[in-house]
């Protein structure tokens, strides 16, 4: 009863100030010029103003420095809150605790932490993901930087134990339970010597052989011959396992562990295949697992390794077939089915485009299916064109990627910038067209054309995701919040204040009085005027009554 009478007057408070605003300051303005005798208040106006003229220039010098100490202080915070979250602490702060309440609107959790919580973004495996030994720790070698995070090596850890381990590891085998610590190991040195370890207990250990074969070869060749070696041994623990799999739910839990192990391996055989330039072998594998893949693996995408050799190949019919079968309203897009679809599209006008000719007689049939195809492309992930058209540097890709995000767009151009520069004037296309899809999508986090609308939350994923010498592209743009232009400006100008006050401030003080002389002018006019009018005081009022 007493919270449904509390919230009751809560209500009537806000709707008072709602709508009655104008009517409380009125009635304000009335009791204050009525209680003026009582309250002293001219006498009170009449001593601050006799005080704020008698102070000394090193006073306002105090004032102005402790303000644009405070202020900058102030601007510190929120450019510091503003790029850890991507908003203002004030505008935060009143958007969910003062507007609530203000509003009529329910107020917030009293459980919830004050910094804002950032949306989950889903982050998938990439497909394209390198060699760490052969390629990304070559690239580390050479540039004394690292092309991976923590957070997303921490991933690809996860993965492998979700993949490579099972319910009958527990206990009876040493040498998996070793490996699912060698894939927390943050150091490779200790990664590749807990492998070894393993070997020793269990030569048939196959997911040893394959951390070998992704840590401590040192180039494709290599890689290619320890994922062999674990294949053979993958293939041997696979038959024994599929032979007892129905005797109980351990053994079938062994047989889903070395299914993983035999498509993993498989995979990175066939993307060894590639990067040796067997592309056909490459293709006939992928193929084969597109087909046998289970559920749990379809995370791998094993269809955007097959576009891509497909695409190496210049097999385009083949690449329209494989379009045709994931380019799905049901399936969850990606960048490299939407720009495949896209310059597969552009490929039949690309090399006839002209922007003036267009621009003059208007877009043809197949011209317009070309932009359209761009467009979507464009709107499921605005980030990727920079990097086609060579407009951002590109660096390695990340083991894992966020869909629609900068380590998608990376992803995708590392491996098909090439294929967009094979077809004549795709590129040129892609430049004079893609910046249009921006006109479609005025507001991209409210409300999207083709897709959903922009989700908010890629940027933070990406900057954990990619290594910190990369800039992470950001979309939309984001501008600077009010507050922290409003406190720049104010730490500015008080400090302009207290440097000028102290250099000069015989002319400073002349200056701040003329200045109190000013404001206080109009409002000893309005008191004259009021005199005159009304009463003195409330009580002589009364007394006439």
């Amino acid at each position: 009863m007493f919270f449904a009478s509390l919230s009751k007057a809560k209500d009537l408070i806000v709707w008072s100030w709602t709508y009655l605003w104008a009517f409380w300051f009125i009635l304000v303005a009335f009791v204050l010029f009525y209680l003026r005798g009582p309250l002293k208040i001219s006498e009170n106006l009449g001593m601050a103003t006799m005080f704020l003229s008698t102070l000394t220039p090193k006073f306002y010098v105090a004032l102005t420095g402790t303000s644009s100490l405070i202020s900058g202080l102030i601007l510190i915070f929120e450019w510091w809150y503003y790029r850890r979250y991507g908003m203002s602490f004030i505008e935060q702060v009143s958007l969910n605790h003062i507007s609530p309440w203000l509003g009529g609107g329910e107020p917030p959790d009293s459980n919830t932490t004050s910094p804002p919580t950032v949306p989950e973004c889903k982050v998938w495996r990439n497909p394209l993901n390198l060699f760490r030994g052969a390629e990304y720790l070559r690239f580390q070698t050479a540039t004394k930087k690292e092309p991976l995070t923590y957070y997303d090596m921490n991933l690809s850890a996860q993965d492998h134990q979700t993949f490579f381990t099972c319910e009958a590891d527990a206990g009876s085998k040493p040498e998996y339970e070793i490996m699912q610590t060698a894939w927390r190991e943050r150091n490779p040195g200790a990664r590749i010597k807990a492998a070894k370890e393993a070997i020793v207990l269990n030569p048939e250990c196959a997911t040893a052989y394959i951390l070998l074969a992704e840590e401590e070869a040192l180039d494709i060749n290599e890689a290619e011959v320890k994922f062999k070696e674990a294949f053979r041994i993958a293939e041997t623990n696979y038959r024994r396992s599929q032979q007892l799999q129905h005797q109980n739910q351990l053994m079938e839990s062994q047989h889903r562990r070395d299914t993983n192990v035999m498509i993993y391996i498989r995979r990175r055989l066939a993307m060894c295949a590639r990067k040796l330039g067997r592309l056909k072998e490459a293709v006939k594998m992928f193929k084969e697992l597109a087909k046998e893949v289970p559920p749990i693996m379809n995370v791998l995408n094993i269809h955007e390794n097959l576009l891509e050799c497909l695409l190496e190949m210049g097999n385009y019919a083949d690449v329209q077939a494989v379009l045709a079968k994931y380019d799905d309203i049901s399936l969850p897009k990606s960048a490299a089915i939407c720009y495949t679809a896209a310059l597969l599209k552009a490929r039949s006008v690309a090399d006839k485009f002209s922007a003036d000719v267009a621009g003059k007689r208007g877009l043809t049939v197949s011209e317009m299916a070309a932009v359209e195809a761009i467009h979507r492309a464009v709107e499921f992930n605005p980030h990727v064109p920079k990097y086609l058209l060579e407009m951002k540097p590109l660096i390695l890709p990340p083991e894992h990627i966020l869909k629609r995000g900068d380590s998608e767009a990376i992803s995708y151009a590392f491996y098909h910038l090439t294929h967009w520069k094979r077809v004549d004037g795709a590129l040129n296309l892609l430049h004079c067209t893609w910046e249009g899809t921006f006109r479609l999508l005025p507001y991209p986090l409210e409300k999207g054309h083709l897709f959903y609308p922009y989700p908010s939350c890629t940027e933070c994923a990406d900057r954990e995701l990619l290594p910190v010498f990369h800039e992470v592209s950001v979309y939309p743009k984001k501008e600077l919040p009010f507050f922290i232009l409003f406190t720049a400006g104010l730490c500015s100008f008080t400090a302009l204040l207290a440097l000028l006050t102290h250099q000069y401030p015989e002319s400073m003080g002349v200056i701040a009085r003329t200045i109190l002389m000013w404001v206080s002018a109009p409002l000893h006019y309005i008191l004259e005027k009021a005199d005159s009018v009304l009463p003195t005081s409330l009580l002589h009022l009364l007394s006439k009554m």
